[in-house]
This record gives C-alpha cells, sequence and structure tokens, in this order.
C-alpha cells in the first residue's frame, strides 16, 4: 500500500489525488489535508462569485472525494496540528498543493498605508474567507485605483461596478454584498505598467465589462498602437485588444466609469494615515520591457487594491525560492519523497486546467520515486492527530457544512457561506 499525504485541497491537490487514485487503485491511500473545513481552494476563495460555471469544476473534486482511496482531512493545519517531517516518517510521499494565497508586496512607498489592499485578500473578502471577513475595506470614497493588468484587476473592477441585481445567481459573501450596495465609487481605474499589446486579461472577462448596467469602460485612444499591429497577436491577444478599441470608441456616460491608464506604473502611495492618492510615473516599451520617463501625475485613490501576482508562504524548512515565490524544486521534486504541485511547483502562472496535467505528472514521479515501505499513512497521522486533540473534519462532515450553506442562501443564490471556521465545525450535527 502506497501513502500519499496532499497538503491542500484546491485544483492542484484534487487533481493530484485523482491521478493517484486512478494510478494506484486500492493499492493506495491519499489523504487530502487542508487548514479549512471547506475544501477546493481557489475554486471556492479565489474564483469570482458570479462566475458559478468556473465552480462547478468542484463537481469532479467531490467525485474524487467520495471514493475509498482518497479521504479529505479539515480543519488540520499543517505547522500547527502536525509538522513536515512528521508527515514524511508517516507516508511515503508528501506532496506540497499549498497554491500561493498570499500577495505579492507592490514595492512602494506607502503601499502600507491602511487602505492599500491585496487583491488575494479584497477577493477572499467578497468571496467569504474566513481570513478576510473582517476586511472591512473603505468604500466610502468616489476613487479607486487597480494595480495590475490580468483578469483579476477585472475581477475587481467588475465587482465594484456591478448592482445588487447583478449579482442574481452569485454566491458573492452577504457582508460583502451589503457594503458594496452602498458604496459612493465614481472611478475606478486600472493602472496598466505595459500597454495594450501586453495585458493578460482575456477577451471573455474585458467583454464583461461591456454589459454592466451602471459602469462604462473607458480607453484613452492615445494609448493604443496603430491598428494594423494587432495581426501579429495571438487570436485571443487581438480579441482582448479590439474590445479595448470598442472602450475608445465615445459612449454614453455611466454613473461609475472603470478608466484603463495603460504606459503607467504607481511609484507612491501617499496620505494622512490611510491611502489618499497614488503617484503614477509615465512608462514607455524598450527591448521588450519598460522604462520610466520622468513624468508623474497623481489619482486621488481611497482605496488601492494590488492585483500584481501572489506568492507562496514558506513552510519552516522546506527549500524555498525567495525569487519566485515559491518552493524550490526540480520539476516537482522538492526533497527525497517531498513534492510540489500547482502554483506551489511553478508560481501563480495558469489556467485551474493547466493543473491537471501538472496533478498527473506529479502522480507518475512518486509511481517512479516510492515504494510500500510500511509506513502507516492515515492510521498513524489519526493517532497523531487524536493525541493532540484535533477535531477532523471528514468530507461527509463538509456535506454536512455544504448543506446548511445552500440552506441559509439568500433568494436566487446558490449558497451563504459560513464565513467563521466556529460556525463551520458547528454545522456538522
Amino acid at each position: 500500500m502506497r501513502h500519499v499525504a496532499v497538503i491542500g485541497s484546491g485544483p492542484a491537490g484534487y487533481y493530484t489525488a485523482e491521478a493517484l487514485a486512478k494510478l494506484f487503485g486500492d493499492a493506495a491511500r491519499v489523504d487530502i489535508i487542508d487548514r479549512l473545513p471547506a475544501p477546493y481552494g481557489l475554486i471556492r476563495s479565489g474564483v469570482a462569485p458570479d462566475h458559478q460555471s468556473i465552480k462547478a469544476v468542484a463537481r469532479r473534486y467531490e467525485a474524487t472525494a467520495t471514493g475509498e482511496t482518497v479521504r479529505f482531512m479539515g480543519n488540520v493545519s499543517v505547522g500547527r496540528d502536525v509538522s513536515i517531517p512528521e508527515l514524511q516518517k508517516l507516508y511515503d510521499a508528501v506532496v506540497l498543493a499549498t497554491g500561493a494565497p498570499a500577495d505579492k508586496p507592490l514595492g512602494v512607498p506607502g503601499d502600507d498605508l491602511p487602505s492599500v489592499i491585496g487583491s488575494a485578500a479584497f477577493v477572499g473578502w467578497y468571496n467569504g474567507h474566513p481570513d478576510f471577513a473582517d476586511l472591512d475595506p473603505p468604500l466610502a470614497g468616489a476613487e479607486v485605483v487597480i494595480v495590475g493588468a490580468g483578469n483579476v484587476a477585472l475581477d475587481v473592477a467588475r465587482i465594484l461596478a456591478k448592482t445588487r441585481n447583478e449579482f442574481a445567481g452569485s454566491d458573492i459573501a452577504g457582508h460583502a454584498l451589503g457594503q458594496l450596495d452602498t458604496h459612493a465609487i465614481r472611478r475606478v481605474t486600472i493602472l496598466a505598467r505595459r500597454g495594450p499589446h501586453q495585458i493578460a486579461m482575456t477577451p471573455k472577462e474585458l467583454g464583461e465589462l461591456a454589459h454592466l448596467s451602471r459602469a462604462a469602460p473607458v480607453v484613452d485612444p492615445a494609448d493604443l498602437p496603430a491598428p494594423e499591429t494587432d495581426a501579429a497577436l495571438e487570436p485571443g491577444q487581438r480579441r482582448s485588444v479590439a474590445l479595448l478599441r470598442q472602450f475608445a470608441e465615445p459612449s454614453l456616460p455611466r454613473p461609475i466609469t472603470l478608466a484603463f491608464d495603460f504606459f503607467a506604473a504607481p511609484v507612491a502611495v501617499e496620505g494622512d494615515g490611510r491611502a489618499e492618492r497614488v503617484v503614477v510615473e509615465r512608462t514607455r516599451l524598450s527591448g521588450g520591457g519598460v522604462e520610466m520617463t520622468g513624468e508623474r501625475y497623481a489619482l486621488p485613490a481611497s482605496l488601492v487594491v494590488s492585483c500584481i501576482g501572489y506568492r507562496t508562504p514558506q513552510i519552516p524548512g522546506v527549500p524555498y525560492d525567495a525569487k519566485l515565490g515559491r518552493f524550490a524544486n526540480v520539476e516537482g521534486r522538492v526533497a527525497p519523497g517531498l513534492y510540489a504541485v500547482g502554483w506551489a511547483r511553478r508560481g501563480p502562472t495558469g489556467t485551474i486546467g493547466t493543473n491537471r496535467p501538472d496533478g498527473y505528472a506529479i502522480a507518475e514521479l512518486i509511481a517512479a520515486d516510492t515504494w510500500d515501505s510500511g509506513k502507516p499513512g492515515r492510521a498513524g497521522l489519526d493517532a497523531l492527530l487524536a493525541t493532540r486533540g484535533v477535531e477532523v473534519v471528514t468530507f461527509r462532515d463538509w456535506q454536512r457544512i455544504e448543506a446548511a450553506e445552500v440552506a441559509r442562501a439568500r433568494e436566487g443564490a446558490p449558497r451563504e457561506k459560513f464565513t467563521r471556521v466556529a460556525d463551520m465545525l458547528a454545522a456538522r450535527a
């Protein structure tokens, strides 16, 4: 019997478990360990609440979790309840599938001021993640600046711009919906260091901005390159730029403006005890990168959301690549019997689906590297956690929690998430 512990129950963790179950069948036991009582990681707390079709992939993970080979163990924190060395003594292989839930710092003077918030925290707030339920972002000001040129920046802008009616069918957290319903925001500026041809925004997410009832996306025509240069772009990028060109055309004003500011890099956040403005410097393309021009201006902002990337938090004793913000590894191997998968392996790149081939590749490595060593696996972990008084949440427990969330949903919503671990644990009964 092969015993494998997978730390993290997001897409990378479940795809790895799925691959191991298919590869070994009844000859393996895979335990998916998560510090929260709720599984699915990024699917539950990272994917935008109004993108329910993407969240539906969780049903695939549910099929994996309900078999004999794979077991979910929620409310177990690695580092607090059990250490990596202890897991390595119990299991033939330990897989780090912790994702990259920590915000990359903005890295400019003033980025530690109140009202400067990373996207992991802000997205976690409106998705009901227990770590961020009390965030209480300042929404009383008229101006917001979002830093970043990817889909997360678009998610944040769209969530800020939507009306209550436009959240119908979503599972946005009730506390966030209440605050967004009464905000005073009138202008959201999206800062991009480079130009329209270099954005990481996809056509689907950009296109959603064109259908908002009270907000209009706006692009300065002067920021757009000559139309004939679009022919060299990949098809998806070309569609994205075509949408930006549409946003540059005159349109009727709306209560909220979503302004794209290209060739713009934040150099400081200023304010008296809190964020009040972002100092921006113009950039220009140079040799495949950007260079600063020295031309500066200030944008008023009572809220700044940084959407510039994520990092995997370090775990004591596990080799770490500080430059790339992930565990140090060679094609997924961190150390003998220790592996990394998904964003913990490659950094925060790719889509949810990218984690599937990644998980299957790690399963093949485990098959090549390990053997039936006679380690106790889950029986040993159960005994250890029992001595430490850890309340383990099983997948059956999670199904009860999920049923309670569905039962308490507002009209038209799929669920109302519990935002406190204590409430999740109480809902198991």
